[in-house]
């Protein structure tokens, strides 16, 4: 290569680098109860936390927002929106509802409050990715389809990609990837679960 030419690159790339740099990362956040907050976990070890190590290695410019709170209804949900909102996150992964069925609490109620969530987010131009849950097995086979039933119809909806049961592929017969609560996950645990969070979010990122 021509030395001047190579000269003249090499400064160009350099007068590039720092706009590069300052070029702000687009937001996701993840808004949800203990499964997000890392519940039982040494700090940076939940799923958000290795879903941004793993965009990061792949070069992805989000930046990823743990707003995830143990404990969390999606009561709580919508009563906290705005300090999302706030954020201008491009995409939402939206991880509440398992707290209210756990709790027994009126499946109309948490599907309201579902809506309230989705409607606020797109309202604020964020692409929301729905995560489901299901119930242990003594809660009724009733009750445990029209729970689940809850996030497959606001997916329909409302149009948004749904993950049927964000635990799913760490539900395993020997409960290898599950705390002693058998609810919550272990780190390594966690990792997979960013996995199977990524396969529904990564095409949203581009």
């Amino acid at each position: 290569m021509n030395p001047n030419l190579k000269k003249t690159l090499l400064i160009v790339l350099l007068a590039l680098a720092p706009l590069h740099a300052q070029t702000p990362r687009k937001v996701l956040v993840v808004f949800g109860d203990s499964l997000s907050a890392g519940y039982g976990l040494p700090a940076g070890q939940s799923f958000p936390d290795d879903m941004q190590r793993t965009l990061d290695k792949e070069g992805y410019a989000w930046r990823v927002v743990n707003l995830g709170i143990s404990g969390d209804t999606t009561e709580g949900g919508v009563s906290r929106i705005q300090s999302a909102v706030r954020l201008k996150p491009a995409v939402v992964v939206l991880e509440l509802g398992g707290n209210d069925g756990l709790r027994g609490l009126p499946l109309k109620v948490t599907k309201q409050n579902l809506q309230t969530m989705i409607v606020a987010f797109q309202q604020a131009g964020a692409k929301v990715v729905l995560a489901g849950m299901t119930l242990p097995p003594n809660y009724g086979p009733d009750y445990i389809k029209s729970f689940e039933n809850v996030y497959k119809d606001l997916a329909a909806e409302y149009r948004l990609k749904l993950i049927p049961f964000l635990l799913s592929d760490i539900v395993t017969p020997d409960l290898r990837y599950l705390q002693r609560d058998g609810i919550h996950p272990t780190a390594e645990g966690a990792e997979i679960v960013s996995g199977t969070v990524l396969k529904a979010v990564k095409p949203l990122l581009k």
